[in-house]
């Protein structure tokens, strides 16, 4: 059913161009429609037309009104529904819970086309227009996508200050699909056509259901803390809370993850394993189906900011996927959680083939702009064993402490970018989807330092220490600071070796738990030492789904158990002020930030540094 060149279905002529009476599937998007393998409504909806199933879309639907959703009429299997590429709080406001004044991934950047807790709305609004268009029985909802898959159990929401339940009964949808949701879509999708209803399907890894009888319940399912003890403002309810999250922590892998069950009330959400990785034959013809690569002709009029298009593709529409999943696991991200450990990766004809299709576009100048993933130059599983068993769930692959088991070799990754470099019309191959820089410099053999050095590299390299103290750095699940300063030291001398003048951009976070003043001082006394002051520093954002944001409201560590049973205790920077402070302090040379500076140093008790960080700068370095 795949026809080349031309994009799923937004409106009855659509259909009607296509001779489709009734589609099979409806995605709901909180995404404009870009048909580009980098955007999930047009990837799995081409996955599942691939399949024989068509599929239409509807993009940022005008939650305001019904009609807005009945413009496909009902889906003669199920309306499949996501927020979008982000959680839609954190697409709407900053980590200072303030509007975000854009959305990339809107129509002409505008803010203002998804609603918060868009998967709630959406899944309100389309129960009413079903109702609208006649449906004697209730449609079949299924949600999916990052933040269904971030928020599928009871989970803290830092814009509410509270712990909700899980999304699945919040927004009354029959079926939650969590991960990436190739292989799961599908199976759902063939059973869905074969008669049976979506509130009835059990079994489908990556997935999570819902049910009202603990009958129900898989004997074999590990039971969570329910949401009335993790939801207890108070200090069990805390550590309920963290032992929770290490349960589900220690799940997230195929190979090795049991089912898990949550009651919440009288409901139960019961989580099946994750859906097993793409094969590498797989991920390439996902990734291969015949996308237009373009944003639809409705967004090349302009929006009401007098804009067109959608800047969210201007970020990948040069670039390539190259693989999937983090072994790195930074406890203030929730890749792993959602992506899992396990690295899949592309092969290199298919890299090669898109490559040449980019290569053929009348708007290519020559550049590749990224060959990567959640980390660049993961290109293998990290370890010979999770290959079999899984990821271990006792300990981390890197870290302040890596394992000695991990396996790092970079020969693949260098065999990749030197064919993508030889391809006709090819001017530069560049890398900028993020360098695990501790990996790099565990790699005994240097060439792939060198051509990383010589070959993808415009001018300056971003990198993310993150923090330069290392009780800090223990608590992100990130390498020592010496491990920076050595792979600093190793660039420049590699840069000085090529006769080449490129420069290190490291980012930091500030705010981030177990981070106080004392920390961000010491950071500050760094970056003057250095001499270099970030233009950006990251406020810690406790975005749902990650080992931080766990920290950030319990003020334990779930993975540090006392004598006495109870979780290591972990400062957090509480109040939108104190962070102000810290981020002030990492931004010391900013003339706007000399009072902050000021106030943070008396309450530090370091008044001595007052003239020493507050010194007006004729030049702030950047590099």
């Amino acid at each position: 059913m795949n026809q080349t060149g031309c994009f799923l279905p937004v409106c009855r002529a659509d259909m009607e161009a296509r001779n489709i009476d009734q589609l099979d599937f409806i995605f709901v998007s909180g995404d404009a429609y870009v048909d580009h393998s980098s955007f999930a409504a047009a990837l799995l909806g081409r996955w599942l037309e691939d399949n024989g199933f068509s599929v239409g879309i509807i993009a940022q639907p005008d939650y305001t009104h019904i009609e807005s959703f009945t413009v496909l009429g009902l889906p003669r299997l199920a309306f499949l529904v996501s927020a979008g590429a982000m959680d839609s709080m954190v697409a709407n406001y900053t980590a200072n819970n303030k509007p975000r004044s854009q959305d990339a991934y809107s129509h002409g950047g505008e803010r203002g086309h998804r609603p918060d807790r868009a998967l709630i709305t959406y899944c309100t609004k389309i129960r009413e227009a079903a109702k609208q268009m006649g449906s004697r029985e209730p449609v079949n909802i299924l949600i999916g996508g990052i933040e269904a898959s971030l928020r599928r159990t009871a989970h803290y929401d830092y814009w509410s200050d509270t712990v909700r339940r899980s999304i699945l009964l919040d927004s009354k949808a029959d079926l939650l699909m969590y991960g990436m949701g190739e292989r799961s879509i599908i199976e759902i999708a063939r059973r869905l056509a074969s008669g049976e209803r979506a509130c009835d399907i059990r079994g489908v890894r990556g997935t999570c259901w819902r049910t009202g009888r603990e009958s129900d319940v898989p004997s074999d399912a590990v039971r969570l803390p329910s949401f009335a003890e993790v939801s207890e403002r108070t200090e069990k309810g805390r550590a309920a809370f963290a032992r929770s999250y290490l349960i589900q922590e220690q799940n997230t892998d195929a190979l090795n993850a049991k089912r898990l069950a949550e009651q919440s009330e009288s409901r139960f959400v019961v989580q099946e394993p994750p859906a097993l990785p793409l094969t590498t034959e797989l991920f390439d013809h996902v990734m291969e189906l015949p996308f237009t690569r373009r944003w639809h002709p409705m967004y090349d009029k302009p929006a009401a900011n007098g804009k067109t298009g959608v800047p969210a593709l201007q970020e990948v529409l040069f670039s390539l996927v190259s693989c999937r999943g983090c072994f790195g696991a930074c406890s203030f991200c929730a890749i792993t959680f959602h992506q899992g450990r396990r690295i899949q990766v592309r092969s290199h004809d298919s890299l090669e083939r898109e490559g040449r299709l980019l290569t053929a576009r009348p708007d290519f100048k020559g550049y590749i702009h990224d060959v990567g993933g959640p980390t660049a130059n993961f290109r293998q599983d990290a370890c010979r064993k999770q290959q079999k068993y899984g990821a271990c769930t006792d300990r981390e692959c890197l870290g302040t402490d890596p394992c000695p088991n991990v396996v790092v070799d970079h020969s693949d990754y260098i065999t990749l970018l030197r064919r993508l470099r030889k391809l006709p019309g090819i001017k530069k191959v560049f890398i900028r989807s993020g360098i695990r820089f501790d990996y790099l410099m565990m790699d005994k053999d240097r060439t792939f330092f060198t051509e990383l050095c010589r070959y993808h590299i415009s001018g300056q390299l971003k990198v993310a220490p993150e923090h330069v103290c290392d009780s800090v750095l223990r608590l992100m699940r990130k390498s020592t600071h010496a491990v920076y300063e050595s792979f600093a030291a190793a660039y420049s001398e590699e840069n000085r070796r090529l006769g080449m003048k490129q420069y290190l951009v490291p980012y930091y976070i500030a705010g981030h738990p177990g981070a106080g003043l004392a920390e961000a001082i010491e950071t500050a006394l760094y970056l003057k030492k250095n001499g270099f002051v970030p233009d950006q520093v990251q406020d810690f954002y406790p975005t749902p789904g990650s080992l931080a944001t766990c920290m950030y409201y319990t003020g334990l560590n779930p993975h540090i158990q006392n004598t006495d049973g109870t979780y290591e205790k972990v400062y957090v920077a509480r109040g939108a002020h104190e962070r102000r402070l810290q981020r002030a302090l990492l931004q010391f040379s900013h003339p706007e930030n000399a009072a902050l500076v000021r106030e943070a140093l008396r309450k530090a008790g370091r008044t001595e540094l007052i003239p020493v960080l507050t010194a007006r700068r004729k030049k702030t370095r950047d590099s």
